[in-house]
């Protein structure tokens, strides 16, 4: 048995979230996989109802008492500071000590890149971006706030620790799935001093990869060789503000937000999965919203569970689904939420008579 906590979060989030235990629970259903829910309301409408994000305890209940956790996303224009949603969602990452944001960048259909004449063989490759510390450490302050004077200092913070277990988990997934490959991303030539730490350590570990290539690019130069030619990646690691914003750029040229799934993971600890677009209020309960990001991340925590099977289920029935034009209407389909993620589910059914 797998202890699931399930977080939907906000706007979309419950409804993707939704479509992503339709999925889980047909494992349950037809192959006794397992999986155990338990729902946790945390989210915009606890806040704002008993002024409570993240529980007292709830960080230790989540290790002592689960596997995994699903969320859905965070954010409500009604909480206009975010609060409840960095309370939640960096409590998580930074409490559980998350220190693997884990994003895949794969291409499911030709039709689905708006970069011309790329195939689905183009664009395949892992991002590993830190995930506790760097420019989101949250260490800086201001000096004569509110005058004309004032000053904003936003810190960034790179231990030889964090630098040096990220940059193993990269090298390390590269090994164990066949990557040829492992780029560093950083800018150095400007942020001295932690783009000399990264530099250092890269090296070092490399050395114990010897069959893995290694290269490094300066994180501009990066954003413009993943438009130009992305087939050059195979494995990417780099610190937390460049991952946040190199997954995204991965996101657009897989197809969109919508495709995007990541794990924030710490090997062998309760870790946790969500899709990578936000909780997108204006689409909230108008059935538009598309699934299919939710639906892949929890096969990446199946994967992360062992379940490797079926999370490779998961995404041959998702492939299908999209060759098949089974989908939300931002991907060019004409269905629903629900209606995209029962497609889905009726293709896993196919597979499995197969």
């Amino acid at each position: 048995m797998k202890r699931i906590a399930v977080v939907a979060g906000d706007g979309i989030g419950p409804e993707v979230t939704r479509e992503a235990l339709r999925v889980l629970r047909y494992f349950n259903d037809i192959k006794a996989a397992a999986l155990e829910f338990v729902e946790f309301d945390w989210g915009a409408e606890k806040f704002l109802r008993e002024g409570i994000s993240l529980p007292a305890g709830a960080l230790e209940m989540l290790t002592a008492e689960f596997d995994a956790i699903l969320a859905g996303a965070f954010g409500d224009p009604r909480v206009p500071s975010n609060k409840h949603a960095e309370d939640i969602l960096l409590g998580m990452r930074r409490g559980l000590d998350l220190y693997i944001n884990l994003r895949p960048v794969r291409l499911l259909n030709d039709r689905l890149t708006p970069l011309v004449n790329r195939k689905t063989t183009d664009i395949d490759f892992v991002v590993f971006r830190e995930n506790t510390e760097g420019a989101y450490s949250g260490a800086g302050g201001f000096l004569k706030q509110g005058t004309a004077d004032e000053i904003a200092l936003q810190d960034e913070v790179n231990t030889r620790r964090g630098v040096e277990r990220i940059i193993l988990a990269a090298f390390e997934y590269a090994r164990a799935n066949g990557r040829k490959r492992v780029t560093m991303a950083d800018k150095s030539n400007v942020q001295r001093f932690g783009g000399d730490l990264w530099q250092r350590v890269f090296k070092e570990v490399a050395e114990s990869y010897p069959e893995i290539t290694t290269n490094h690019q300066y994180v501009d130069a990066m954003a413009m060789y993943m438009v130009l030619d992305p087939s050059q990646y195979d494995v990417i690691v780099t610190n937390n503000l460049f991952g946040d914003i190199l997954t995204d750029l991965g996101a657009a040229i897989q197809g969109g937000l919508g495709l995007a799934a990541s794990g924030n993971i710490h090997p062998g600890r309760v870790s946790l999965f969500e899709p990578v677009h936000g909780s997108a209020p204006p689409l909230a309960g108008k059935g538009i919203a598309n699934p299919i990001g939710s639906i892949l991340t929890s096969a990446m925590m199946l994967e992360y569970l062992g379940f490797q099977t079926l999370s490779k289920e998961i995404e041959r029935a998702v492939s299908a689904a999209i060759s098949a034009n089974e989908t939300t209407r931002d991907l060019g389909g004409q269905l629903s939420t629900e209606q995209a993620g029962a497609a889905i589910v009726a293709r896993l059914e196919t597979i499995g008579k197969k």
